[in-house]
C-alpha cells in the first residue's frame, strides 16, 4: 500500500515538474518575443537570442518570419504577429490565427545590417539539426560567418551524428571558426582549427585567419601566417582557371560572331559591316518568339530557343541572300564601295529595328535549364555560358560537315579556291556567292540567338561584336575555319587575362596592338588558304 502511494507521489512529482519546465518554456519564449515590441535594435536583438535560446518549436518560424520582414508588433497591446502571404495574422507564440481585428499601431520589426548578421547566425543554429542536408550545409555556411559561440552546443551535436561527408566538412568548417574566435581555446585545438580553415582555402577563411589576434602564441601566429600563404597561392591559381574559363566563355562568343563572317569574307572577299546587324536580328527573333510564347503558351517557354534557333537561322539567311542579290552582287572588286555600302546598310537596319521595337532595351529570358550556376573547384561555372560554348561547337562541327561532305560545300571551297577554274568547271559562282552570303548571315542569326541570353537585346548588339569579328577572322586566316576556330579561342583567353591588368579598354587596345604586329611576320594569319587563286 506504502508502495502504491509512493508511486503515485513520485508520478505526481514528475508530471508537475514536466508542466513546469513546459511553463517556463513558454514563459521564456513570450519574454523573448516581447523584446520586438520595443522597437529598438538592441532590444531586437536581445530577442533573436532569446527566441534561439528558448528551444521552442516555434524559434525557427518566428526568425526565418523577422528575416523575411513578416514578423509584426503592436506596441500597445505588447503583442508580436505573424503576417502570411496573403495578409492574416497569426500569433507569433502560439502559431494560432490573431482574433478580431489588426492593432491600429501594427508595425513591422525594423532590422539593420547588425540584426540581418545576427538573424543569418540565429537561422544557421536553428537548422543545423534540420532532416534536410542542404539546409544543413547552408547553417554551417552561415555560423562560420557569424563565428556565433552559442552555436557551439548544437555543433558539436549536429556533427557526431552527421553522415553527409560534404555537411559534415562544412559543420568541422564552423566549428573551427568558432574555436579560432573564442577567447580561452587551448593551442591545441587552435591549431587544428587552422588546419581545418586551410583546407577550405576560400576568401572567407582567407578572411577568418587574418583576423586573428597578432598576440597569439608564436606556434598559432606561424600556422596562420603559413595558413594564409597556402590560401593566397591556390587562389591566385583558381583566379587563373577562373580566367581561362571566362576566356572560353568568350572565345565562343566571338566564334559564332565571326564564323558567318569568316565564309563570306574568305569566298568571296566582301568586308560586310553589315555583319554585327545579322547577330542583331537573331536576337531579335529570339525576342518575339519569346513574347509570343508568353502571351499565348507559357508551358512552352523552356523550348522557346528550341524554336528560335531555326526561325533565326531562315530569317537572317533571307535578308542575307536579299542583301547579296540587291546590293553586293553590284560591287564585286570594289572593297572600299562594298565596305562603305555595307555601313550604310547597317545603319538603316538599327534604324529599323529602333522604329519597329523601340531604343531600349528588350527583355529575352533564360529558360530554365539556362538559368543558376554550379560551383567546379575553385570556380563558378553558370549553365547559360556552358550551353552557348557546347552550341558554338555544335555549330562549328556542322559547318565542318556542310563544307565536308555536301556538294554545297565542294562548291564553295572550289570558288574559295580559284574562282576562274571552278566557272570553267560550270559552277555558277554568282548562285555559290549568294548562298554562301546567306549562309554566312544564317549563322549570324543564331548567334544572336545565343547572345541574346548574356547581352542586351537592343539595335545596337551587333556592333559590339563587329571589331572583334575581323580580328578573330584576320588573326586566324581569311576564310580558314579552323583558324577563325583557334583565333577566337586565343584571343579571347588573352583578352581575359589582360584585363586584370590593363582594364578593359587598355586590354583591347594591346590586342590590337599584338595582331598588328603578328599580321606584320604572317600576313595571311595562323591559317593561310592554300590554292592557285590564292597565292597568285
Amino acid at each position: 500500500m506504502r508502495f502504491g502511494r509512493a508511486c503515485l507521489v513520485a508520478l505526481a512529482l514528475a508530471f508537475g515538474l514536466a508542466l513546469g519546465v513546459a511553463n517556463a518554456q513558454a514563459v521564456s519564449l513570450d519574454d523573448a518575443i516581447t523584446h520586438f515590441t520595443a522597437d529598438d535594435f538592441d532590444e531586437t536583438l536581445i530577442g533573436v537570442n532569446e527566441v534561439v535560446a528558448s528551444g521552442s518549436s516555434r524559434a525557427e518560424t518566428i526568425i526565418g518570419a523577422l528575416q523575411n520582414g513578416q514578423l509584426m508588433f503592436s506596441a500597445e497591446k505588447k503583442a508580436v504577429y505573424i503576417q502570411d502571404a496573403a495578409g492574416q495574422l497569426v500569433d507569433a507564440a502560439t502559431g494560432q490565427p490573431a482574433g478580431g481585428p489588426p492593432p491600429d499601431d501594427l508595425d513591422s520589426v525594423h532590422l539593420n545590417n547588425r540584426l540581418r548578421g545576427a538573424i543569418d547566425a540565429a537561422m544557421g543554429q536553428l537548422t543545423l539539426l534540420s532532416r534536410d542536408p542542404e539546409r544543413r550545409y547552408q547553417a554551417a555556411q552561415a555560423v562560420f560567418k557569424s563565428r556565433a559561440a552559442t552555436a557551439l552546443p548544437t555543433l558539436e551535436k549536429a556533427i557526431a551524428q552527421e553522415t553527409d561527408g560534404r555537411v559534415k566538412v562544412a559543420l568541422e568548417q564552423a566549428r573551427a571558426a568558432i574555436l579560432l574566435t573564442t577567447p580561452g581555446t587551448s593551442e591545441a585545438d587552435k591549431l587544428k582549427a587552422i588546419a581545418t580553415v586551410r583546407d577550405r582555402g576560400d576568401q572567407d577563411a582567407l578572411g577568418l585567419l587574418a583576423d586573428i589576434p597578432a598576440h597569439e602564441t608564436p606556434v598559432v601566429a606561424k600556422a596562420a601566417s603559413d595558413a594564409i600563404a597556402a590560401i593566397q597561392t591556390r587562389l591566385a591559381e583558381w583566379d587563373a582557371v577562373q580566367n581561362l574559363w571566362y576566356g572560353l566563355s568568350l572565345g565562343s562568343v566571338l566564334l559564332l560572331a565571326a564564323i558567318g563572317l569568316a565564309i563570306t569574307f574568305g569566298v568571296m572577299g566582301v568586308i560586310n559591316m553589315a555583319h554585327g546587324e545579322m547577330v542583331m536580328l537573331g536576337a531579335y527573333v529570339t525576342y518575339v518568339v519569346q513574347e509570343i510564347i508568353r502571351n499565348n503558351a507559357p508551358a512552352l517557354f523552356d523550348y522557346s530557343l528550341a524554336i528560335a534557333i531555326p526561325l533565326a537561322f531562315v530569317f537572317a539567311g533571307c535578308v542575307g541572300i536579299l542583301i547579296e542579290r540587291c546590293i553586293i552582287r553590284f560591287l564585286y572588286g570594289r572593297p572600299l564601295e562594298t565596305l562603305l555600302a555595307t555601313w550604310g546598310l547597317s545603319l538603316i537596319l538599327q534604324q529599323a529595328v529602333r522604329t519597329v521595337f523601340g531604343p531600349n532595351n528588350r527583355e529575352v529570358g533564360n529558360p530554365s535549364f539556362m538559368s543558376g550556376a554550379f560551383d567546379l573547384g575553385g570556380i563558378t561555372v553558370t549553365y547559360n555560358r556552358l550551353w552557348i560554348i557546347c552550341f558554338a561547337l555544335a555549330v562549328f562541327v556542322a559547318l565542318l560537315g556542310l563544307l565536308r561532305y555536301t556538294r554545297f560545300g565542294l562548291e564553295m571551297r572550289a570558288v574559295t579556291q580559284n574562282r576562274a577554274m571552278a566557272a570553267s568547271m560550270g559552277i555558277r559562282t554568282s548562285r555559290v556567292d549568294a548562298l554562301t552570303f546567306g549562309l554566312g548571315s544564317a549563322i549570324a542569326g543564331i548567334a544572336g540567338v545565343a547572345l541574346s541570353q548574356i547581352d542586351n537585346v537592343s539595335p545596337n548588339l551587333g556592333q559590339s561584336y563587329i571589331i572583334d569579328s575581323f580580328m578573330v577572322v584576320v588573326f586566324g586566316g581569311v576564310g580558314n575555319l579552323w583558324g577563325t576556330f583557334v583565333g577566337s579561342f586565343v584571343l579571347g583567353v588573352a583578352n581575359k587575362f589582360l584585363e586584370p591588368f590593363a582594364g578593359a579598354v587598355l586590354g583591347k587596345i594591346a590586342i590590337l596592338i599584338l595582331i598588328i604586329l603578328f599580321i606584320q611576320k604572317r600576313p595571311r594569319g595562323l591559317f593561310a588558304l592554300k590554292g592557285r587563286a590564292v597565292e597568285a
